[in-house]
């Protein structure tokens, strides 16, 4: 059964359809379900507070002082932000004993001052350093596709906030997105994952992968869900989401390695979904786009996430290596490989980087791509093959991160493929340019589904 969108639940809580404690118990139930995933989904629930909240947010309500209309929606948090009172682990045991957070983080405060119930802290992978979602230490959240054949990894990092969404443990998740870190699960789960300019979102009180490229943004079940909710998190205005049509819209596919290796499933679903959108009446450009040519050699030694990532655990590391993931200690030791010159070079090539990336992108409304090379992997076929993992976190996480080294927004959206397998439309635009992108794809949403 198809569920519900924010707006959906918010008519619903305005109409006296439902409340909000029907809400948090129907989640509630559904992570506490032995045959579900959401022990491997949440590393903590937080069902009492959870419950009293939303009794209080439906006293509100009944009082005409519902703080927004979307008070007492179920939400997970990812596992790496602040919430006042609670230990954040990052996804680690290696946090376990350090002090609680004496705040929330600002994201998770303005989603509380917004009324949304908070269930639980999502899964996700240690210290969000890779994006397949796998974790050692707390399990591996499991795709819906396939699930009861050969369990296939949800995404990484934001695994549990995926599958919550996908699966009704939640109706949003707040995630972060380094390197594809929303998209990814999104794209692997079959909702909506939304990266915005990093800028516009405050970081503070979320455990840090990437003080350069760390971005905060939601996953929910449509655009209109991740624009409501991508406003409050950046503090704006709320005002209703635009609907530009497909038609006359400049959407590039950029041909440089965004289309490199793609898995036949995807890459039959995303030309079936340009041909649609081209039938819609959309301007389709396929070029190369020679910045994101770049990219990799930019990145030769580790980029952003492994140095900065490096300052941020190196004495951690000499104190509890062995209790690291070794798939992610050994990502996070190659900070050792540059020099103070490098990084330097590093945040000039960038900088040059996205200055003719936005330049290139000026002629058109935005990218399109595949937002994965690949379907989900089988956990079983990554659990003790290094090299597999490997190569499958690359194949994952390239596209996404042509994005996050370019400062652009980007969003995941889930297209139809055979035999019901999970790919991701991603669309993307420069820096700053958000409230166009939710519009374009909306456009893009509405034509792709009628």
């Amino acid at each position: 059964m198809e569920k519900p969108t924010l707006a959906a639940l918010a008519d619903d809580l305005a109409s006296g359809r439902t409340t909000a404690r029907a809400l948090v118990e129907e989640c509630l139930a559904r992570i506490a379900d032995p045959a579900g995933e959401g022990a491997r989904a949440f590393v903590a629930v937080n069902r009492e507070a959870a419950l009293v909240a939303a009794e209080a947010q439906d006293a509100l309500r009944k009082a005409g002082a519902a703080p927004s209309p979307f008070a007492g929606i179920p939400v997970g948090i990812k596992d790496l932000f602040d919430m006042a009172g609670e230990v954040t682990t990052a996804g680690s045991v290696v946090l376990k004993d350090h002090a609680p957070a004496k705040a929330d983080a600002p994201a998770v405060a303005r989603l509380r001052r917004a009324g949304f119930v908070v269930v639980g802290r999502n899964a996700m992978t240690e210290f969000a350093y890779s994006g397949l979602g796998m974790n050692p230490h707390y399990g591996n959240p499991a795709a819906p596709f396939e699930r009861g054949l050969s369990p296939r990894v949800s995404g990484g990092s934001t695994s549990g906030g995926a599958v919550a969404v996908a699966d009704g443990m939640a109706h949003l998740a707040l995630g972060t997105d380094t390197g594809g870190s929303c998209r990814i699960p999104a794209a692997f789960c079959g909702i909506v994952g939304y990266k915005p300019t990093a800028r516009r979102v405050p970081r503070e009180g979320a455990f840090p992968l990437s003080s350069t490229l760390d971005s905060i943004g939601p996953l929910g079940r449509s655009v209109a869900c991740c624009a409501s909710v991508d406003a409050i998190l950046s503090g704006a205005e709320p005002a209703p989401l635009e609907v530009r049509p497909v038609a006359g819209q400049r959407l590039l596919v950029p041909t440089t390695v965004a289309l490199d290796g793609l898995d036949p499933v995807v890459a039959a679903a995303f030309e079936a979904a340009v041909e649609r959108l081209a039938q819609a009446g959309a301007r389709i450009t396929s070029a190369p786009f020679p910045a994101f040519g770049d990219v990799a050699a930019i990145n030769a030694k580790g980029g952003f996430s492994a140095a900065e990532s490096y300052a941020v655990h190196r004495r951690l590391l000499a104190e509890r290596f062995e209790a690291y993931d070794p798939r992610v200690s050994v990502r996070i030791r190659r900070g050792t490989e540059q020099s103070a010159a490098d990084y330097v070079e590093l945040v000039a090539a960038r900088r040059a980087l996205v200055a003719r990336a936005t330049a290139q992108l000026a002629p058109f409304d935005a990218l399109v791509m595949p937002t994965a090379a690949i379907l989900p992997p089988r956990i079983a076929d990554l659990a003790t093959d290094d090299d597999a993992y490997g190569r499958a976190n690359l194949l994952a996480l390239r596209n996404p991160t042509l994005i996050n080294m370019i400062d652009g927004c980007a969003i995941s959206l889930p297209i139809a493929a055979s035999g019901g397998a999970p790919v991701g439309l991603m669309l993307a635009g420069a820096p700053g340019t958000d409230a166009s992108l939710f519009a374009i794809a909306a456009g893009v949403e509405a034509a792709l589904a009628g």
